[in-house]
Order: structure tokens, then C-alpha cells, then sequence
């Protein structure tokens, strides 16, 4: 029998997919979910998939591997899409659908597929990976492009019809629509569509709101190592255990909030409202450890390529040679951003209160005021006169 493989949350988008392929392809649909640290209960994944029909369900722990190997690089990039979007949905695409791929390969299917909506960017991010590794060789079944259902009330509709159980938000309506990784979550449709609505506190699921946050200041010491952060409080962590205690840290002092209307890929604008905890505490790390170990050429190099770089995450080009090759720029000199950064959390805001670091591109002698020996003054009116001249062209 034929095989295609879902990548499969168990909500309900997924499975009225997984009912959907069965009806429409006469195959065998094998459910794949890559955990990366999303809300999810295993249990119930394997009850909804198997009350569907399904005899082969995937559920793989990938949440050390999305944080060492996608979110890290995007942190050393400090990748940020329109001024303020970490690209916390962006980033954990490519990893599903190079492992999708990878099942489909292994059990033979001739095809994949998702539940991105047909205006949405992850149905790019998805398939831009499924065709670096799959080729032509295996198919994509895009539903919401295919299929008549044209509205969340068509999808409810359906899910009755097919006893397919549908979920309640917090005041028993149909949900918002969710995604989360270990590294953020974020939250669209129904009254936040409108952007002239404020977004409902009951939507956050990770962070506090800052009237609810402690009235003291709370200290976090992150320590990099090779452009990377290794520790926490001076407690040595793997990737997935640090961003987790930092998301912990940085949620319970309501860090993290953003309510944005983004540039979607395709064309149109779309209001969310997302949370980033710990990744909003590493980017303001990192910059900090950055800014007194990297010199002054490669630190603006960085920050010349970076909206390119946001993009191209944001587009599903994380595998392309482009991407890769900024990746390179970007971390010709992490070797050399080693150090300890302390921060204060406090009602919604990050403040620096300390960088220490063996590297001695930061010299105390040359910016002392109290010190005049070691910086050649002289040399500072030719620099100003050749710079006058500047003005004049064009």
C-alpha cells in the first residue's frame, strides 16, 4: 500500500489532514511529530492518531539538536526579521522537514505532507526543505490548497462530521492558532486579525504580564563560550536545558513579549502576537559579549548582513548555499567570544549590568580618561581632515 508521511501535531488541523489523505489518496498515512519543545502530550498524539486509523506513529525528541544546531547559529547572527521577530516559527521548519523527508525515505513513501494554510509562509519553509532533500522524487500534498474546505468553520464542520474532537481555548471557544517550539510561541487569528484590537492576556501561554511580575529585580549570569552559551548562574548546561532555564527566568519577569504585523513571504501582512523569553535574554547577551570581544570591522560586517540573513530564515532558505555562506562570515570570529555577561530581568525589561571576558579587544588604557599615553592623539586631525573631504563626494 502507499505511504505518505504528516507531520502531525495531534490538534486539530492535522488530524482532519490525516482523515483528509485517507479518504482522498487511499494510502497508508504514517504520522511523524519532531518534538522541539512544543506543548504537546504524547499520550494523546498516539490516541488521536490511532482513533484515525493509524497503525505508525513517529514521535522524536529533537530539541537538542533544533537548539544547538538552528537556534544557536540564528542567535550568533543576531537574526532579527523587521526590527523585531526572532523567528522563532522560521527556525523549526527546516529541521521537520529535513526529518520528515528523512522517514519518508526509510519507509518508502511516495509522499509528505503538512498542515500549513494556503496564505501562510510555513507551507514555503516547509516544502523549500522537503525539495533540498527530497527532490522530485517524493511528492507533496499541500491539503489547504487542495482540498474545498475554505475556513476555520469548514475545518469544525468536518471534524463534527468525522467525530474528529475539537479543541476549546481557555474561554471554551475554538482555539487561536498556536505554534510553539522550545524557543517561542506564537499566536494569530480571531480577535487579534484585527490589529486595532488590543491582544487578550489570556493568550499568553509562556511569559507573565508586568503588573504580575516580582516587584525585584532578578540576576542571570550567562557564560559563552566560543560564541556560544554554555552556562547559567555558573551551572554548566546542553543547549535544550539552558534555553529552558532561561525561559523560565525570563517568563516569570514577563521578557520576551511581542505584538507585531509582519511582511509574510507570500504577499500578505498578518498581525501575531508572539513570546521569546529566553531567546530575547541570549540576543541581548550576546550582543553584549560580542561588543568587547569582536573588533570593530567584523561587529559592522555582522550587522550589514544580518537583515539578509533574517530573511532568508524567514523565507525557509536555512539550507540554501546563501544562507550557509553568511553563516560562514558570521562565525569566522566566534572563536574568539568567550566571556561572562549579567543581566537584570525586571518587568518586561533586560538591562546589562556586566561583561567580563580574557580578550583584549576592549582596552581600558586606550578609553581611560585618566590615561593618555597609549592612543596616538595626533593622529586624530589627519583622520578628521581626510574625512572632511569625504563630505564633498559623492
Amino acid at each position: 500500500m502507499k505511504k505518505i508521511v504528516l507531520a502531525y501535531s495531534g490538534g486539530l488541523d492535522t488530524s482532519i489532514i490525516l482523515k483528509w489523505l485517507q479518504e482522498n489518496y487511499n494510502a497508508e498515512v504514517i504520522a511523524y511529530t519532531s518534538d522541539i519543545g512544543q506543548v504537546m502530550n504524547k499520550q494523546k498524539i498516539i490516541k488521536n492518531a490511532k482513533n484515525l486509523g493509524v497503525k505508525k506513529i513517529i514521535i522524536e525528541d529533537l530539541k537538542n539538536t533544533f537548539v544547538k544546531d538552528y537556534v544557536f547559529p540564528m542567535i550568533r547572527a543576531h537574526a532579527v526579521y523587521e526590527g523585531v521577530y526572532l523567528l522563532g516559527t522560521s527556525i523549526a521548519r527546516p529541521l521537520i522537514a529535513k526529518r520528515q523527508i528523512a522517514i519518508a525515505k526509510k519507509f518508502k513513501a511516495f509522499a509528505v505532507s503538512h498542515g500549513s494554510t494556503g496564505k501562510g509562509n510555513d507551507q514555503v519553509r516547509f516544502e523549500l526543505g522537503y525539495a533540498f532533500f527530497g527532490g522530485k522524487k517524493i511528492k507533496v500534498i499541500a491539503p489547504w490548497r487542495k482540498w474545498k474546505l475554505q475556513s476555520r468553520t469548514d475545518l469544525i464542520n468536518y471534524a463534527k462530521k468525522n467525530s474528529i474532537p475539537i479543541p476549546k481555548d481557555k474561554k471554551g471557544a475554538p482555539p487561536f492558532s498556536v505554534d510553539d517550539n522550545i524557543f517561542h510561541t506564537s499566536t494569530e487569528g480571531k480577535v487579534l486579525e484585527n490589529p486595532k484590537n488590543s491582544a487578550p492576556e489570556f493568550i499568553f501561554q509562556r511569559t507573565v504580564s508586568p503588573e504580575k511580575a516580582p516587584n525585584k529585580k532578578t540576576k542571570v549570569k550567562i557564560s559563552f563560550k566560543n560564541g556560544d552559551p554554555v552556562s547559567v548562574n555558573g551551572k554548566k548546561l546542553k543547549p535544550e536545558k539552558l534555553l529552558e532555564k532561561l525561559n523560565l527566568l525570563a517568563g516569570k519577569n514577563a521578557v520576551g513579549r511581542v505584538d507585531l504585523v509582519e511582511n509574510r513571504f507570500i504577499g500578505i501582512k498578518s498581525r501575531g502576537v508572539y513570546e521569546t523569553p529566553g531567546g530575547t535574554v541570549l540576543y541581548i547577551a550576546h550582543r553584549a559579549i560580542e561588543s568587547v570581544t569582536l573588533d570593530k570591522d567584523t561587529v559592522h560586517n555582522k550587522e550589514r548582513i544580518m537583515p539578509e540573513y533574517a530573511e532568508l530564515v524567514y523565507n525557509g532558505y536555512w539550507f540554501s548555499k546563501k544562507r550557509i555562506k553568511l553563516q560562514k562570515i558570521i562565525d569566522k570570529k566566534r572563536g574568539q567570544v568567550s566571556g561572562d555577561v549579567v543581566l537584570s530581568l525586571y518587568k518586561g525589561n533586560v538591562t546589562i549590568l556586566s561583561r567580563r571576558t580574557k580578550n583584549k579587544a576592549y582596552s581600558m588604557k586606550k578609553v581611560s580618561f585618566e590615561e593618555n599615553k597609549s592612543f596616538n592623539k595626533s593622529k586624530v586631525e589627519k583622520f578628521i581632515k581626510y574625512h572632511s573631504k569625504q563630505l564633498y563626494k559623492s
